[in-house]
């Protein structure tokens, strides 16, 4: 086999190559990660909007009322 041939067989073999992971994959797999992100922060700054810092702002001025 010349090496032209074998050239030209290397690049058939390279360009029919199923194994290699697609640009669409990769977008997904950016995108429920960038969703499932987007979700867990919602919960968390829902969870101390609502919960933790009412209680905290209320401990504090307690914490700070000299007055008795």
């Amino acid at each position: 086999m010349s090496s032209a041939g074998l050239m030209l067989f290397k690049a058939k073999s390279a360009i029919s190559n199923n194994r290699a992971e697609g640009y669409v994959d990769t977008a997904v797999k950016i995108l429920m990660a960038v969703v499932i992100g987007a979700l867990v922060l919602g919960g968390l700054y829902s969870l101390f909007g609502e919960t933790v810092l009412p209680t905290l702002t209320e401990r504090i001025k307690e914490m700070f009322n000299y007055g008795g």
